[in-house]
């Protein structure tokens, strides 16, 4: 996969970013008419980025061949991220069950004492998405912590299906707390379907001599995939994931319709007794986002210290999208700070 964008895709980064500093009036100017659903308006910057994105030639990648979707899913990151800048990036290969998986480690401070690390599991529905398409997201924790970040490339479908990508998510998680250098409290992360994954590690490895994760922080979690949440039609088509994309992604990795309410596949349907703490984000406009709030809700349930964040105004993947205006990174930093509190209190817990 490409790291780096053609001169066209670095022409319409440059106008993205540049519309994203307008004033308000202006952006409304190009977004059209506000948009009001189930209570909550549309951010102004969010709908001209979508008017945009939509306007783009391929936008609708499921239709795609699978490389040059995936292409597109890690360009379209780059061009709507914003990567901070951060001292330390180095690649690794993570030791798994099946082989290996490769890895990216980020530190944001060379000087700064290490607090505790953070597995974290990119989404793109277990079938897109990569270290690449992560990378802003990635490098943002690490720049506002002091936290090593490891970016975990985990194996895609089809060509690795359930319950492979928990197998790698698992086994990164537990390589990661057999190196004590970057602190004892471990946490684990993602977006979507790495929301999705870091959830089931918890479950997973509960029995581990060495515990689950310290910390869940989840991004628009898909939690289950066993039916569709009333968020499903509410923002089916034109909110960037689509109802469409959904039912391709569960296609390629749960082939097996059985397969869909095994707790592996859907945490909801799962008992988070036991599990540690967590940070639920999820956006207003995604048809991920009432499973997302049931998620929390049942961990709350069982007794799980939880706090949820519903960004209403903003779509999926929203973390993805720093480059664009300014309530992208607002929601991500203060996903951070409960992130940073809840590692704090695990020290402190010893």
């Amino acid at each position: 996969m490409s790291e780096s964008l053609n001169v066209q895709q670095r022409a319409i980064q440059g106008v993205i970013r540049g519309l994203g500093m307008l004033p308000e009036p202006a952006q409304r100017l190009i977004a059209g008419k506000p948009v009001v659903i189930d209570g909550q308006r549309l951010l102004t910057e969010v709908q001209m980025a979508l008017r945009l994105l939509n306007a783009m030639p391929g936008s609708s990648f499921e239709d795609l061949p699978l490389r040059q979707a995936r292409e597109q899913v890690d360009a379209e990151a780059m061009i709507f991220g914003a990567p901070e800048q951060v001292d330390i990036i180095e690649d690794v290969r993570i030791p798994t069950r099946e082989g290996s998986v490769a890895g990216r480690v980020y530190r944001g401070s060379a000087a700064a004492e290490v607090e505790g690390a953070v597995a974290y599991y990119h989404g793109g529905g277990w079938v897109v998405g990569s270290l690449v398409s992560v990378d802003s997201v990635c490098r943002f924790l690490a720049a506002h912590t002091n936290l090593v970040i490891v970016s975990v490339d985990y194996r895609l479908a089809p060509e690795h299906p359930f319950p492979a990508a928990v197998h790698d998510a698992v086994d990164a998680y537990r390589w990661l707390r057999s190196h004590p250098q970057w602190g004892t409290t471990v946490a684990v992360a993602g977006d979507s379907a790495g929301g999705n994954l870091s959830a089931v590690v918890c479950a997973e490895t509960l029995d581990d001599e060495n515990g689950p994760p310290d910390f869940q922080l989840l991004f628009f979690p898909v939690t289950d995939v066993s039916t569709k949440h009333a968020s499903y039609r509410l923002f089916s088509d034109g909110y960037f994931l689509t109802e469409k994309q959904m039912d391709w992604y569960i296609g390629h990795y749960l082939p097996n319709p059985s397969d869909r309410t095994d707790p592996r596949a859907s945490p909801l349907l799962g008992d988070p007794t036991g599990h540690p703490p967590a940070h639920v984000a999820v956006s207003g406009f995604d048809v991920l986002r009432d499973e997302g709030i049931a998620y929390a809700k049942k961990l709350r349930a069982a007794d799980v210290p939880t706090s949820l964040q519903l960004v209403e105004g903003h779509i999926h993947a929203f973390v993805n999208a720093t480059g664009v205006g300014k309530w992208s990174k607002r929601a991500l930093a203060e996903a951070v700070a409960a992130l940073s509190a809840g590692m704090q209190q695990a020290r402190e817990r010893g």
